[in-house]
């Protein structure tokens, strides 16, 4: 297959490079010309992904067209924020681009103007494209470095064709599942992201494995709630884009948004720590979209709340904790 991935960062130049290692022609694009030439001279993405090497094989540009030309499918992996601007010149480049069969969504977080999620945002933008999510545990060094992983492609309909691309992304290193649950999937990939900061905040504070095992238990069942709430089902939230990605992030040195947490917890100030970065804490950006769904629709979420107010209100993180510890007992 000839795969075009839309964003050089981490993820995306992981995937480029996984691709490529199944044998598909993979053109990755950089939005940064410089960047793209960087790259090109040096086989190396010193910027986001640094130690792996990129092979002759895989094709390296700055210019979205000649991509999308002779693709096959389209991974889309910028941030949550910039999606709706690349859909948007996807679209502009239609009459150009008529072998695109599935357009896919890597990305793990919310339209900042709209709250969609990437699925959402692919449908309304690309609808005459098949939509599809992808997420699951896999930091993007590992799978660089081709160490075992396994992911889920989410799509809401099913067909041989992306029974195809489930098998050409899979390999011995790398096990692709599939789910026709794309919003739970995508409603699991960016709420984790929440919730590491708060096992982040963990860390820092130096609790221990046992309150961390309980906050992470509690963490899950929020997460439940509101996946399955906002339309996701059930059992998504079991599988490897919800539990599997939590514990991921949560315990993950490379984890920024656990990183984040911990920094926190260590008296670290927010806008130091999101200023001037080259990579996205998710969730500090969609705790605040959350929140906002979640209490219109009065759902209880007590550590999505107590993490809003570290990020957004400032609030010491000992103190979230012992509101926490002195909520109402209840039934598990």
């Amino acid at each position: 297959m000839n795969f075009a991935v839309l964003g050089a960062g981490a993820w995306g130049t992981a995937l480029a490079l996984h691709l490529d290692r199944c044998g598909h022609t993979v053109t990755l694009v950089s939005r940064r010309l410089e960047h793209a030439a960087e790259m090109a001279s040096s086989r190396e993405n010193k910027d986001y992904l640094p130690g792996a090497k990129i092979p002759p094989s895989l094709q390296l540009g700055h210019e979205i067209m000649p991509a999308l030309m002779e693709a096959d499918a389209v991974i889309l992996a910028c941030p949550a924020k910039a999606l709706r601007n690349l859909c948007e010149e996807i679209a502009s480049m239609r009459e150009s681009s008529w072998g695109i069969s599935a357009v896919i969504a890597v990305c793990k977080g919310l339209d900042p103007q709209s709250l969609d999620l990437p699925v959402e945002v692919l449908k309304e933008v690309l609808p005459h494209y098949p939509a599809g999510v992808l997420s699951g545990p896999t930091h993007a060094g590992g799978l660089a470095e081709g160490l075992p992983s396994a992911a889920v492609l989410a799509f809401a309909e099913d067909s041989q064709w992306i029974r195809d691309l489930q098998g050409a992304f899979s390999n011995d290193a790398f096990r692709l599942y599939f789910s026709d649950d794309p919003i739970g999937v995508s409603l699991a990939g960016s709420l984790k992201n929440i919730f590491a900061i708060a096992c982040g905040c963990c860390d820092g504070l130096g609790l221990g494995d046992n309150a961390k095992a309980a906050l992470l238990t509690r963490s899950l069942a929020e997460m439940v709630e509101i996946g399955t709430t906002l339309g996701g089902k059930r059992e998504t939230f079991s599988g490897l884009s919800g539990v599997g990605d939590l514990v991921a992030t949560s315990y993950g040195p490379w984890s920024r948004n656990r990183t984040f947490g911990e920094n926190l917890a260590k008296g670290k100030l927010v806008e130091d720590q999101l200023k001037d970065r080259k990579t996205v804490v998710e969730g500090a950006l969609s705790v605040r979209w959350y929140r906002e769904r979640c209490r219109k629709m009065e759902i209880s979420t007590p550590i999505l709340d107590e993490v809003y107010s570290l990020v957004y209100e400032e609030k010491d993180p000992s103190h979230a904790l012992r509101d926490l510890m002195s909520r109402q007992l209840k039934s598990e």
